[in-house]
């Protein structure tokens, strides 16, 4: 979908105001990453065939996904419009009307280039805030994930935000032990879509409780941020797109390993399984109907070129493929 009328100035009016804080891009890595990835350990977040390794190729990538944790939303919230008798066939409630949720978190590798894409809740959130969002204790986090996948933080070279709602970038900073917050990937490159910034840092009140600027303002003190506009690619065949609707910048990610290799990482367009029918929209979307006309220019798409899918807040069968029952009617079928 094009952008609405306003959409060219407004880019304009949101990227010089953040220049300043952003570093030059230094160039690629110098070291090179390890050739082949160890098997991840067996996730429950993440089924897989029996014996099967935790990564899978796709074309010229490598993929691993590394959820973190689990957390509650309400679901009325996460489902808008949609009637409660509908939406908890899918996604059943708790006493408090909140559905399991998590956020898987992407690996992708190529060469040299090891890419996160999101970074999950974090750990800023005070006792309320646990209670609230109901974080599962003992639940692995994204930094044992990762480091169950064979990687160490200082192996990421990329990091890929679709936007930096809290439940999207929390570990993108840590406290370094000093009570200071620091880049939590020490040698990426923070890659942010420059008008989601800009709202981040000057939220409306309907969406201000959705932002923390301790996940993105140290990562500007440090000057490691590359801001982009409508599209934005920080490693060959990893390319975010802008896709309005969650809100205005909000992006998709899509991936392609070359040939018929391709996958799409939906963010909050289609957060989960359940969300894939096009008038199956989030009570937290700003834009309800940019949200369903993205959606009905992305899910053929998907469908048609047998495209795997990645859902970012799917709890049972995060990774499958659309399939198109009949005109305009989709369904996720999980990954064999």
């Amino acid at each position: 979908m094009g952008q609405s009328p306003g959409d060219d100035e407004r880019e304009r009016s949101r990227g010089g105001e953040f220049s300043a804080c952003v570093a030059p891009w230094p160039g690629p890595p110098r070291h090179r990453l390890r050739a082949t990835l160890r098997p991840m350990g067996d996730h429950r977040l993440f089924p897989r065939p029996p014996g099967a390794d935790g990564a899978m190729k796709l074309g010229e990538l490598t993929l691993t996904l590394v959820a973190d944790g689990e957390f509650r939303l309400d679901g009325g919230a996460m489902f808008g419009v949609v009637p409660k008798v509908l939406w908890q066939r899918h996604k059943p409630a708790d006493e408090r009307n909140r559905i399991r949720m998590t956020t898987n978190c992407l690996l992708v590798e190529r060469g040299d280039d090891l890419l996160l894409i999101e970074t999950g809740v974090g750990d800023k959130g005070d006792a309320k805030f646990r209670d609230v969002f109901g974080l599962a204790e003992g639940a692995t986090r994204l930094p044992e994930a990762i480091a169950a996948a064979g990687y160490a933080p200082g192996d990421v070279s990329h990091v890929l935000l679709t936007h930096l709602h809290f439940d999207h970038c929390g570990w993108s900073t840590i406290d370094d032990g000093t009570g200071r917050l620091v880049p939590a990937f020490p040698r990426a490159r923070y890659w942010i879509q420059r008008g989601e910034l800009a709202h981040a840092e000057a939220p409306n009140a309907r969406d201000r409780p959705s932002y923390d600027p301790r996940n993105w303002r140290p990562l500007l003190d440090a000057g490691v941020v590359e801001l982009f506009g409508d599209e934005g690619e920080p490693i060959p065949g990893v390319r975010a797109i802008r896709t309005p609707g969650h809100n205005a910048d909000m992006c998709i990610v899509k991936l392609d390993g070359g040939g018929d290799d391709v996958a799409v990482f939906w963010a909050d367009l289609v957060p989960t399984r359940a969300h894939v029918p096009v008038p199956w929209t989030m009570g937290f979307d700003l834009y309800p109907l940019e949200t369903m006309a993205n959606k009905e220019k992305w899910l053929p798409r998907a469908a048609a070129g047998g495209w795997l899918s990645i859902f970012v807040h799917e709890t049972d069968h995060p990774i499958g493929r659309l399939v198109e029952d009949r005109p305009g009617r989709f369904r996720a079928v999980p990954l064999e």
